[in-house]
């Protein structure tokens, strides 16, 4: 059975002149900024961690995670990928949450680890793990978060499940110390609103990283906006500035300068969905974060996505999301 978004494609109104409710990225900002800044994570926890020389630790499979390293040297084992060394400065993010081991730069591969549980906190939380030598001491910031349940979130699938940001001569950038500066303040002294703020941080970080990394690695930038293909680029943001618009595989081909059959082909191989079921989950994208924002009824909600029926919207909204608009709060 076709999914209910499929079916309701096509009930969408026309795009009036002048009313383009989306373009609130410049034309300077592409697919990547627009997906990126619709991203929403959920931070769990913070905390500073000590290694020392033979000591080390095991995660289990679970939420993603990022490392900072404040002093030191260290070595991050992932599961399913090649070991990664961090230095002063460095930052590293396990996208996928992918089981992994740390340990100190000077112990072997195989040396003895534990696996991370309460004993390894203080009463403040803040993760302390000691070995042998206290000189050899490394220091570094850890975090675990989530990604949200956004229909979006499935385009980092394409990202590397480990992200390495190496420092610059030794030294990290400013906004990552400074975002750190602040986990560890609202870890360490915990009042009012302290969880929020650590989540907000940890979107903050991680969203800042991945637009780092996408800077500095342009072909996978390309694959990850489904822009290897010149013409599937345009026709993504075509997509993307006129949501409201009345897009049929036809118009959507005409962007790309293609016949539908190729379009359809090559869409499917750039993106990895056909593309009236890609603009289907980028409408309810919008729409969910439209909702959250509070700010408009559901039925301008439902005519700025694309929606000339709400009854059509609510369908497809609550087959996308399992839940109707009106609980658009709890995603």
């Amino acid at each position: 059975m076709a999914n209910a978004m499929d079916k309701d494609y096509e009930r969408h109104v026309p795009i009036r002149e002048g009313d383009h409710p989306f373009r609130w990225t410049s034309s300077r900002q592409d697919v990547l900024s627009q997906i990126l800044t619709l991203i929403r994570l959920r931070g769990e926890t913070v905390y500073r961690g000590e290694l020392t020389v033979a000591s080390g630790i095991v995660l289990p499979t679970g939420p993603a995670h990022f490392y900072f390293v404040g002093q030191g040297k260290m070595v991050i084992i992932p599961a399913s990928s090649e070991p990664v060394g961090m230095q002063k400065g460095d930052l590293v993010l396990l996208s996928r949450g992918d089981g992994h081991t740390i340990i100190d730069s000077a112990s072997s591969h195989d040396a003895g680890v534990e696996p991370l549980g309460p004993a390894h906190f203080d009463s403040r939380k803040l993760f302390q793990h000691c070995g042998n030598d206290p000189a050899s001491a490394v220091s570094f910031i850890g975090g675990s978060f989530f990604f949200d349940g956004n229909p979006l979130t499935a385009a980092l699938s394409v990202l590397p499940g480990v992200i390495h940001i190496p420092a610059v001569d030794g030294s990290a950038p400013e906004w990552l110390r400074g975002i750190t500066h602040f986990l560890l303040e609202e870890a360490h002294d915990a009042g009012p609103g302290s969880s929020l703020m650590v989540s907000r941080l940890i979107d903050l970080l991680v969203i800042r990283a991945l637009r780092t990394w996408a800077g500095a690695h342009t072909t996978n930038l390309a694959r990850f906006a489904g822009l290897n293909e010149e013409r599937i680029g345009r026709v993504l943001r075509a997509m993307h500035d006129d949501p409201q618009r009345d897009w049929t595989l036809a118009a959507l081909a005409n962007v790309a300068a293609m016949s539908r059959s190729l379009f359809a082909e090559k869409f499917v191989t750039a993106v990895g969905e056909p593309p009236l079921r890609y603009l289907a989950r980028w409408r309810l994208t919008l729409a969910a974060d439209l909702l959250k924002a509070g700010q408009l009824k559901v039925t301008e909600v439902a005519h700025r996505t694309g929606y000339n029926s709400v009854g059509a919207f609510s369908r497809a909204f609550k087959a996308q999301f399992d839940c109707p608009p009106s609980g658009a709060n709890r995603l």
